[in-house]
């Protein structure tokens, strides 16, 4: 793909420039760092083999929208791959606050927690090897939406990759492992659509490759069940 094929200006994750992201400060494990000097262990779980999950949250006139919901979700996913993240609920939402707070940030904001399990002694796949507690990273940047994307729309490809069952690999978990997701949207970049439009195992309409899909039918809001996203 083009070198600038990840600035695309119609892809459902793009965003209007700002300047002001250039000098960020991000949570790392307690610290506020500048964004460019950001950085987590090359032996960390998340990034030796995607072990942990993670949330998205937005910023809008000073409220962090579903903030409960989200917090919940990471709960559930983190116990559902036996991490202990190590804070409470509300130690955690504090560090979603601080990040906003410590940015001058009150509106038009995104936020991405991130939670691995940690530092591992070697890279595995073997939680066990772990030697400290989890990582806690939280980046937030000023973002709003294209004016191309919200002019244009999307153009969506029906991708031939499939959201799993939890049985193969539970999509209901935010988890930093992607790849099935990211191979149905290069799949749909190749195709020239901007966003890759997945099926669940028996083939119906399940979810976006990173947004929820939604459909007007009869004056009704219809979308899947979310089994399988």
């Amino acid at each position: 793909m083009p070198a600038d094929s990840t600035l695309s200006k119609t892809s459902s994750q793009a965003y209007a420039p700002d300047d002001r992201n250039e000098a960020v400060l991000v949570h790392v494990n307690g610290a506020f760092v500048p964004r460019h000097q950001a950085t987590v262990s090359v032996f960390d779980a998340g990034y030796v083999c995607g072990d942990g999950v993670w949330e998205g949250v937005r910023l809008v006139d000073g409220r962090i929208v579903s903030f409960d919901a989200h917090i919940d979700r990471l709960w559930e996913g983190a116990r559902s791959i036996s991490l202990d993240i190590g804070l409470s609920k509300d130690g955690i939402k504090r560090v979603v606050v601080d990040t906003f707070l410590r940015n001058g940030m009150r509106d038009g904001a995104h936020a991405r927690l991130m939670v691995t399990r940690g530092v591992k002694k070697t890279p595995n796949q073997d939680p066990r090897f772990i030697i400290g507690g989890a990582t806690i990273v939280c980046v937030a940047e000023h973002k709003v939406v294209t004016p191309e994307a919200k002019q244009n729309g999307l153009k969506l490809f029906t991708s031939t990759y499939r959201c799993s069952g939890p049985d193969v690999f539970d999509l209901r978990l935010n988890s930093h492992s992607r790849l099935n997701l990211i191979q149905a949207l290069i799949q749909a970049i190749q195709a020239g659509a901007d966003e890759a439009l997945m099926l669940d195992p028996q083939g119906f309409v399940s979810s976006c490759n990173s947004t929820n899909f939604f459909i007007v039918r009869g004056g009704a809001l219809w979308t899947s069940s979310g089994r399988y996203c």
